[in-house]
């Protein structure tokens, strides 16, 4: 690897599976500290041993605040300073037609995936504001850029993650903090392979997927798809701080 992201310390959430524990795999061996945050906590122990010295696991649930607020002191604590907030954390949600939507579900849905990215949000920038320096990298989907590609409660949590992200990316840039989202198209993950009732189905996933990916006979999965998008707002690229909204097709 060509450890690009050496003396970096990233903070990720849902990071015990998925686009999550991809990321963290690839920023260890890009020469960054991770520290993992997920609710998972047997995977997520797993995990952190298996990266050793330079990761460390900490429970966290992203709609709890005090657990984000844990997340972020312990990447500060631990190893003495945050560059990187990875809010990466999510879930399908509430599905159905809308007319049947059940309103806790809905409530709910919009609490892992809006309000996990604010608490992300806020309590990076609250740390990177003091250092002038940072990147905030938010899970979109297309499902926030266009209608049709997803339920309701999550299109709507990841339109909002969108805005959320020029919206604070407008604020931050003042201070050198650089905030981006990612929005991937369907991905052979364990959260998408659960909506056809397995979440381990990911070869079968892999097979559906590459049906209808825009690159031939090619479905997107985390280990091959993340490194670019995630790793280019990470690392010290830009010029200058800006606003961006990376689609991925595959």
């Amino acid at each position: 690897m060509s450890q690009r992201l050496q003396g970096k310390v990233a903070a990720i959430t849902g990071a015990a599976s998925g686009f999550g524990c991809a990321a963290a795999k690839r920023f260890v061996a890009e020469g960054a500290k991770v520290v993992l945050g997920d609710i998972q906590e047997d995977a997520g122990q797993a995990l952190a041993a298996e990266l050793g010295s330079d990761a460390v696991f900490v429970s966290c649930n992203v709609t709890v605040e005090e657990d984000i607020i844990n997340l972020v002191d312990t990447a500060v604590s631990h190893f003495g300073q945050l560059d990187i907030m990875y809010n990466n954390a999510g879930i399908v949600g509430s599905a159905g037609p809308i007319a049947t939507t059940p309103a806790d579900e809905w409530k709910f849905t919009i609490d892992v995936l809006i309000n996990g990215v604010f608490y992300g949000c806020k309590h990076a920038a609250r740390v990177m504001s003091a250092n002038g320096t940072g990147s905030i990298i938010n899970m979109a989907s297309t499902a926030g850029l266009m209608g049709g590609l997803g339920p309701h409660a999550y299109a709507a949590s990841k339109h909002a993650v969108i805005g959320l992200t020029k919206n604070t990316a407008a604020e931050l840039c003042k201070v050198g903090i650089r905030v981006n989202a990612i929005a991937p198209a369907g991905m052979a993950t364990a959260m998408v392979a659960g909506l056809s009732g397995d979440p381990a189905a990911i070869e079968a996933t892999k097979e559906r997927l590459a049906k209808t990916s825009p690159l031939k006979d090619r479905a997107g999965v985390q280990k091959m798809s993340l490194m670019r998008p995630c790793g280019w707002p990470a690392m010290n690229l830009a010029i200058r701080p800006g606003i961006h909204s990376l689609q991925m097709q595959g």
